[in-house]
């Protein structure tokens, strides 16, 4: 199993042969939708709003281990669990990590195309 700290090479590499012409369209879709996560994510911690934190976090976890990005899909556990256990403590630091671990992970998407 080919795994980078940041990506399964192996998940992409299997994605790239399923969707063909496609993974071009997967990864932007993935990257666009990412963005737009982390807005809402930082909108939800400023708002203090826990449960909604945890939904976003929850989302943005599913597509991130679709996509074999396994550190990012860590980190929005995380988040997740911060928001189900109604702590806001330390999130938007963490928020933070979560944003830096997502532009590293578009960068190497977006070189796989």
């Amino acid at each position: 199993m080919h795994v980078d700290k940041h990506l399964d090479l192996d998940a992409i590499a299997t994605l790239k042969e399923i969707m063909e012409d496609d993974f071009g369209l997967l990864i932007d879709t993935f990257i666009n939708d990412g963005a737009e996560r982390l807005a809402a994510l930082s909108q939800d911690i400023d708002l203090g709003n826990a449960d909604a934190v945890r939904r976003s976090a929850h989302s943005f976890k599913g597509s991130s281990s679709n996509i074999g990005a396994l550190q990012l899909a860590e980190q929005c556990l995380f988040l997740e669990t911060k928001g189900n256990d109604n702590d806001m403590t330390g999130l938007k630091e963490h928020l933070q990590e979560v944003a830096q671990e997502f532009s590293l992970v578009k960068q190497m998407l977006t070189d796989l195309l």
